[in-house]
C-alpha cells in the first residue's frame, strides 16, 4: 500500500470517529452540561479518546493535520461543517507553551484537549473536553508542555479580532 492510499485511509477513520461523537452532540446546548457529559462519556479514559488522539497524532506526523504554520503555532481545518459532522468543522492545533490569535466564537466551541508532552494544559483546562458558549472568546493558551487541541466549530464560524 502506498502512502497517498494509507492517508486517505488514516482520514477516513479519523471523519468517522469524529462524526460519531459530532452526530451525539447534535443541535445540544454548547455548555456546562455537554462538557461534563463529553468528559464522562468520551473523556480521556475512554476508547474513543485514545483513538482519537492516535489518529491526530497519526495525522501531524503524516503532515495532513496540522499543516500550516504561524506565529509559532500548526494548525489546519481538516473539515469543513458537513452533515455527517452535524455541520461543525473540525480544526487541529498543535501548541506548546504560547498563546494564540484572540477569537470569538459567535456559535460557541468545543474542544478536546490531548496533551503530547509535559501536563499541558489548554486555557488552564487539563487533557479532556472543554465547551465554550455562543459569544464567548479567548486567545487560546497552552501551558506546561506541548498539546494538540481539536475544536469543533459550529457551522465553521469563528473571528478573529482584536482583544476588547
Amino acid at each position: 500500500m502506498n502512502t497517498l492510499n494509507l492517508i486517505e485511509i488514516h482520514q477516513g477513520e479519523f471523519r468517522k470517529n469524529l462524526s460519531t461523537i459530532t452526530q451525539l452532540i447534535g443541535i445540544r446546548k454548547l455548555d456546562s452540561d455537554l462538557e461534563l457529559w463529553l468528559n464522562q462519556n468520551f473523556g480521556v479514559n475512554s476508547v474513543w479518546y485514545q483513538e482519537t488522539k492516535k489518529l491526530c497524532i497519526t495525522g501531524v506526523e503524516e503532515a495532513w493535520l496540522c499543516n500550516r504554520e504561524g506565529g509559532g503555532i500548526r494548525y489546519g481545518r481538516i473539515f469543513k461543517p458537513a452533515d455527517d459532522l452535524a455541520s461543525f468543522s473540525v480544526d487541529v492545533v498543535e501548541m506548546e507553551n504560547i498563546a494564540g490569535p484572540y477569537h470569538v466564537h459567535p456559535l460557541g466551541e468545543i474542544d478536546l484537549i490531548m496533551p503530547i508532552d509535559g501536563e499541558a494544559l489548554f486555557d488552564e483546562h487539563a487533557a479532556g473536553w472543554m465547551v465554550t458558549p455562543a459569544g464567548s472568546a479567548h486567545a487560546p493558551t497552552v501551558t506546561n508542555g506541548k498539546a494538540l487541541v481539536l475544536y469543533l466549530l459550529p457551522e465553521g464560524q469563528i473571528q478573529f479580532t482584536e482583544k476588547k
